[in-house]
């Protein structure tokens, strides 16, 4: 039986449609896909590098089974896309660009020819990097006729790996999708990839069709515009044998489990902060409402800390009048576990650029040694991270990861919020700085030294 590849979108599809996601329902969401046959896990286009660089990174280092692909959609983003995920065990680049006349024009102002010269030069960089580039045409259902192949022969021309059609539009009935396959299949060696709408209620007929049709692999989304992995997993326990063709899903694994991290998990964790707001943290709270709270969020206190957190949430609400669940951790980082400092920050040196590899050099005491390290990273604040790890020889979960501007103005005072996990607990730091990675080295220490407290 032909093997066909799926790969799930969600992450991209989330941040296209402006859905927030902390850094660890990014992970989870990852983390669950790895585990449930997914072939290739995408990631969005890199924004806000300094922060996100961090969380791909550690995205790509966690997945066991699956790839990862990082998108781009210029030539520029290149560089910063491949320092995010080639540390993965498997990796590669997916370009992402426009076919239909409509977008084309809107977005960048380009006829088929430019785009077409556009896609290959963006492609042939990518390939400068790892020979694992795969293509996504958007819009594929309103191009041209014949326009969408023309890319496909290029494409297998400079050896990029596969093409994929998406219906955006959710315009394109499942014989479309047999049709768009056959062209290109006839014509070319190209793997092609579907990426079916459910705007019309017939994706996963598409998918079947396509398949049928010569298809190497589906895309999926847990959301509702998309067929998803226990839908599609569905038709191959169904029409596995019609169709003379496997995948690697479980579907004893995913069947809803993506959906409820996505849905259910986000919405409780959002219920949980106005349940907090509105029931719980006023100036009505009591120490065991905190207690409550904060147990919520992860922490697990001591009673001596609990009790600081709530002098400290006393202070605030008289100021604030409500808290939520941000600024409650923000009390816990400056106030709980105030433990004596094991290191201490002494300097640091940080090289970046938009030509250079992002450098650090970190010296911290303890017990009144000067320990150094040096390391590079994807960005500055991942090298310092790096940096610090090197000194301690030990390398800690990032389970959190938050900057925030304090004040206004060209002087602003940032604010940074570092969550590490140790043995299961998780330890917060906070560092405050005009200079937003030092902010973050600082609050990198301070979780640091509590929990080096904690394990001696």
């Amino acid at each position: 039986m032909k093997k066909i590849t799926v790969s799930d979108v969600s992450l991209s599809v989330l941040q296209e449609e402006k859905q927030p996601l902390t850094f660890r329902e990014k992970l989870n969401i990852a983390t669950l896909l790895d585990g449930s046959g997914v072939d290739y896990i995408e990631l969005p286009v890199l924004l806000n590098e300094k922060e996100n660089a961090v969380v791909y990174r550690t995205i790509a280092n966690s997945l066991q089974n699956a790839s990862v692909l990082v998108s781009v959609d210029n030539i520029d983003a290149i560089d910063s896309a491949y320092a995010s995920i080639c540390d993965a065990k498997q990796w590669g680049i997916k370009v992402v660009l426009p076919v239909s006349t409509v977008q084309m024009e809107y977005q960048y102002h380009l006829k088929s020819a430019k785009m077409l010269d556009k896609i290959k030069a963006i492609c042939l960089k990518a390939k400068e990097k790892t020979n694992n580039i795969h293509f996504v045409a958007r819009d594929a259902s309103r191009a041209e006729d014949g326009f969408v192949k023309e890319i496909a022969k290029i494409l297998n021309e400079i050896g990029v790996q596969s093409i994929t059609i998406c219906d955006d539009a959710g315009v394109y009935f499942p014989e479309d999708f047999k049709n768009a396959v056959s062209e290109i299949k006839n014509e070319t060696d190209i793997l092609v990839f579907v990426q079916p709408n459910e705007k019309l209620h017939m994706a996963a007929a598409s998918a079947l069709e396509a398949i049928k049709a010569g298809a190497d692999g589906v895309k999926c989304a847990e959301n509702k515009n998309y067929l998803t992995i226990d839908a599609l997993s569905d038709v191959f326990k169904v029409k596995s044998f019609d169709m003379q063709a496997e995948c690697n899903l479980d579907s004893t694994k995913i069947h809803k489990i993506v959906q409820d991290i996505l849905s259910k998990k986000q919405a409780e964790t959002e219920q949980t902060v106005q349940n907090i707001n509105l029931s719980g943290l006023d100036e009505n709270a009591t120490i065991n409402d905190i207690a409550n709270a904060t147990k919520t969020l992860g922490y697990e206190l001591t009673s001596e800390d609990n009790g600081k957190v709530f002098e400290e949430f006393k202070r605030v609400i008289a100021k604030k009048g409500v808290i939520g669940a941000p600024e409650l951790e923000a009390i816990i980082a400056t106030s709980a576990m105030q433990v004596p400092s094991t290191f201490h920050l002494v300097n640091y040196v940080v090289n970046n650029g938009n030509i250079i590899t992002a450098t650090a050099s970190i010296t911290l005491e303890k017990n009144g040694e000067k320990l150094s390290g040096v390391s590079t990273g994807d960005g500055p604040i991942d090298a310092a991270f790096h940096a610090i790890e090197q000194i301690v020889g030990h390398h800690y979960e990032l389970d959190d990861f938050q900057v925030q501007s304090i004040t206004k103005g060209r002087e602003a005072v940032g604010s940074s919020l570092i969550r590490l996990r140790a043995n299961g607990k998780l330890y917060s730091g906070n560092g405050v700085s005009t200079d937003i990675v030092g902010a973050c080295i600082r609050a990198y220490v301070n979780a640091l030294n509590k929990i080096v407290y904690e394990e001696n």
